[in-house]
């Protein structure tokens, strides 16, 4: 009887020595596994090898879920229409919005119709994050459990506002909903808005003390929306760069051949269709010409989160051949066109990265999806380059397209798109520099720019602004360009905003009447701010002082440069009244008082970085550690942006947008580059590259980056495959 028990015993030993089997997906994931390494270097960023690119991709994915999964899953919920099922009733509208132009089953089709090597990425992509759910059980998704492969084509282009945002979410709800809902225009009292964009600056070889060009790469976001990452691969992948959550590839960046800084472009190429509806028993029609057109019909469903579970609510939506129907005007449906091409446009992301050099990058080009950026380039062939947004139809010039235009009238249809060759690119300018700063294209390189009167309005429908005077006031002229150089070109602390407000103000103030109460109580502002040679600086009274009148003046006199048909800077220059002037800055005044005791406070204790919480949506406290800044909003044209408000409970101003990426590039024989990121790497508050590179980030002080394999040799702090704890 012993021996039986023995024998019973050893057997259920044995059992229990071996793994449980694994499912045929597991294992494939664990093969993939294989293939891959990542590498963490001493500030958490990813260097990710893998024998295929698909490969990389795996890698690259699951170390991005790694450091903030909640960013990538919140991305394509936003992408995909589903934040409602998260967030709550409150996102409804955001989620329809989406709907109308992302459809799951179209975007299925054109999985299935991927190029065999962009459905291995697909495929890959979904891999790598599936497996890494599949490691961490302690991880609870809010909603997407399972990643396909087809959702990485719900978010293709990987800028941080798409075309779509251009749809007002209002006015969506007035026309798909009650009909009750206000649309009110933008409210012009409360401050102004942070420029959206970016800076981007090539320099060529004959400019530089090396011989090399150089790229700066400066992406104004808002912070945490982008990562570091390297991908490498034996079929020739080599790139490093910010990478969106949750999408597979840089997208600013660079390789060992070329570098790419998208910078977001003022084209019109989003137009609106005031449809002339016919109903009829079997649907609702609209008209072309003398042709009547059926609307295409769908219903949408937008499922939400409730207090006790899910709810949803049902929709049918309309859509002509031109987009779909996104509001009303005057018993007019409107329906808004944009470039619809995310099959494409994913192509495009992810070919640009393979490119090496300017004929490789002509090719992804080619493909005519890059709709809402331009780019600047520069390779070790010493090219340097601006091209202009590729996806920019052409049309009749004689229809205003900043407005809806009439969709009776075939002659506002969208022609053929105009090509590589026929849009306003810079290619290798006589100057030796390129800019782009959201500014037009018409200054790009100075005065070897295209010439805005050889395009019509709509190619593109920007102007210049103060970030575009700053950059080329540092770049003309100069030989002696190093990458340190063009750092500090980065952060130059001009603000030429105010070379003609001052005086202004100086003038009004000169004209006051002595009885004036302006004269006495402004007169040591005044003075000040006549002496200042307009730099930012951390410990400048009057940056504090500047900034804080400026916006006091903008929303004084937003809505009547609105109304004028003006720009804020053109009206505050030239149309502000003397009163205005001096009340502003009188209302500036005792709002520093109010704030922090003094208007002669200093701009660092004024405008600080802080990152206490993982929260998407930051909060901010005077009483918890921050960092001085010195660089401003890029309203008032600082190159380096740093986009501030005072939150709830706060006196100090925090940074939430601007400067969220930093690098600068020297090509040559070997890439040679520095960068910083907003915070740091990892999205997780206890780790150590939560904000590891704040205090950097603050002063300019780029870190090396550590691109080839032997430079990261003594600057390696974890050496792994996916799926190892």
């Amino acid at each position: 009887m012993r021996q039986i028990v023995l024998v019973a015993l050893v057997v259920a030993l044995a059992g229990c020595s071996r793994e449980a089997p694994v499912s045929p997906e597991v294992a494939a994931w664990q093969q993939q596994a294989a293939n891959v390494e990542i590498i963490r270097d001493t500030w958490g960023i990813p260097h990710v090898y893998g024998k295929t690119d698909a490969d990389t991709v795996f890698g690259v994915m699951y170390a991005q879920a790694e450091d903030d999964f909640n960013r990538v899953e919140t991305n394509y919920l936003y992408a995909m229409g589903r934040l409602a099922e998260a967030e709550g009733e409150a996102e409804i509208w955001r989620d329809l919005r989406m709907k109308l132009f992302i459809d799951p089953e179209e975007m299925k089709g054109m999985y299935d119709e991927s190029p065999e090597w962009l459905k291995a990425l697909m495929n890959a992509w979904a891999d790598g994050l599936n497996y890494y759910l599949h490691t961490h059980p302690e991880v609870t998704p809010r909603v997407i459990t399972r990643f396909e492969p087809w959702m990485a084509l719900t978010f293709s282009e990987g800028s941080i506002g798409g075309d779509i945002e251009r749809v007002s979410l209002a006015q969506l709800e007035a026309f798909y909903g009650d009909g009750a809902t206000p649309v009110a225009d933008a409210d012009l009292s409360l401050p102004p808005a942070e420029p959206t964009g970016s800076n981007g600056i090539a320099i060529a070889p004959a400019n530089t003390v090396n011989g090399h060009a150089l790229l700066l790469i400066n992406p104004h976001t808002s912070f945490y929306f982008r990562a570091e990452a390297k991908m490498v691969s034996e079929e020739g992948l080599n790139a490093y760069g910010a990478m969106t959550w949750g999408q597979f590839f840089i997208y600013q960046g660079f390789n060992d051949k070329a570098g790419w800084m998208h910078t977001s472009s003022s084209v019109d190429n989003i137009d609106e269709y005031l449809e002339t509806i016919v109903r009829k028993d079997d649907g609702v029609y609209y008209t072309v010409g003398g042709e009547e057109r059926k609307l295409a019909e769908r219903t949408v469903t937008v499922p939400y989160k409730t207090a006790t579970g899910t709810a949803e609510r049902t929709f049918t939506v309309y859509r002509s051949h031109r987009g779909p129907i996104v509001r009303q005007v005057d018993g007019r449906w409107v329906s808004v066109r944009l470039m619809e091409k995310p099959l494409v446009a994913l192509q495009q992301s992810f070919g640009r990265t393979k490119a090496a050099g300017i004929d490789d990058y002509k090719k992804t080009m080619a493909l005519y999806s890059n709709s809402s950026n331009n780019t600047i380039y520069a390779d070790a062939d010493g090219n340097i380059a601006y091209f202009h947004s590729n996806f920019v139809p052409r049309r009749d010039p004689s229809f205003d397209w900043s407005r809806p235009v009439d969709g009776t009238n075939p002659a506002t249809e969208w022609g053929p798109l105009y090509t590589f060759d026929e849009s306003p690119n810079t290619v290798n300018p006589p100057n030796g520099w390129i800019q782009n700063t959201n500014n037009w294209p018409y200054s790009a390189a100075g005065p070897h720019s295209p010439k805005a009167a050889d395009y019509p309005r709509y190619v593109d429908a920007g102007s210049e602004n103060p970030r575009g005077i700053n950059a080329m006031r540092l770049l003309d002229g100069r030989k002696d360009f190093t990458l340190d150089g063009l750092i500090a070109t980065a952060y130059g602390n001009d603000l030429p905003a105010f070379d003609a407000l001052i005086p202004a103000l100086g003038r009004a103030w000169d004209r006051a009447p002595a009885s004036d109460p302006f004269k006495a109580g402004l007169r040591e502002q005044v003075d000040l701010l006549r002496k200042w040679d307009r730099k930012w600086g951390v410990a400048s009274v009057e940056t504090s002082l500047a900034v804080f009148w400026g916006e006091e003046l903008w929303v004084m006199v937003a809505a009547a440069a609105r109304d004028a048909g003006v720009s804020v800077y053109e009206y505050m220059e030239r149309r502000a009244t003397p009163q205005q002037l001096l009340q502003a800055l009188t209302d500036a005044s005792a709002k520093l008082d109010a704030g922090f005791g003094t208007w002669r406070t200093p701009w660092g204790e004024i405008n600080r970085f802080q990152r206490l919480t993982s929260n998407i949506a930051q909060t901010y406290d005077d009483a918890q550690p921050s960092l001085p800044v010195g660089f401003t909003s890029g309203r008032w044209g600082s190159l380096a942006s740093f986009g501030a408000r005072a939150a709830e409970n706060t006196n100090r101003i925090y940074g939430s947008s601007g400067n969220s990426f930093v690098a600068v590039v020297e090509f040559g024989d070997r890439v040679t580059a520095k960068a910083i990121t907003a915070g740091g790497q990892s999205g997780h508050m206890d780790s150590p590259h939560f904000s590891d590179q704040a205090e950097r980030y603050t002063t300019g002080n780029l870190r090396d980056v550590w691109f080839y394999r032997e430079d990261l040799d003594g600057h390696i702090e974890r050496q792994y495959r996916p799926g190892q704890r």
